[in-house]
């Protein structure tokens, strides 16, 4: 991966029209962003190549698939040493059902967003997490019961609002 470069207007178009139209063609991006096909397609290869750019997917509708539930569960670590966090984090990796992970600053250590069938499962997945040896001395749990809000686009220009 190259080392990131400066960011122009142009690179900053392409990066929020792809957040919400990865499948567009290069010649829409072209044409949204104001650059002919040729440049607008390097320009892309190369936020790809720096590391700007770092996948495009699909957005799943869960609740087409059946039933779900998202916790949002605060984990409190027993010692905070660089190297408890790099245990924790370094387990914690493997567990599908984990579909985020930030550490924050605050009365815990970790915020999870967790996926489960059901309330049961979720339970079977935290005593399964409690019984590892990775560092938990607390678990705090709030059960998701809507999302009124979920983007999946930054907005960049709170970056960088000079561009």
């Amino acid at each position: 991966m190259m080392t990131p470069y400066p960011l122009d207007k142009f690179d900053l178009k392409i990066l929020s029209y792809l957040q919400s139209n990865g499948r567009c063609s290069n010649v829409e991006l072209a044409d949204v962003v104001g650059l002919s096909q040729s440049p607008c397609l390097l320009r892309t290869k190369r936020l790809e190549s720096a590391g700007y750019i770092v996948g495009y997917g699909a957005e799943i509708a869960l609740e087409q698939l059946g039933e779900h539930i998202i916790v949002i569960t605060e984990v409190t670590l027993q010692q905070r040493r660089p190297s408890d966090f790099k245990r924790f984090e370094e387990r914690i990796i493997q567990y599908k059902e984990i579909t985020e992970c930030l550490n924050v600053s605050g009365g815990y250590d970790y915020l999870l967003r967790i996926l489960a069938s059901s309330l049961s499962n979720y339970q079977m997945f935290t005593e399964q997490l409690l019984e590892e040896d990775i560092g938990i001395t607390k678990l705090s749990h709030r059960v998701v019961l809507k999302q009124p809000i979920k983007k999946r686009e930054y907005p960049l220009e709170v970056i960088l609002p000079d561009l």
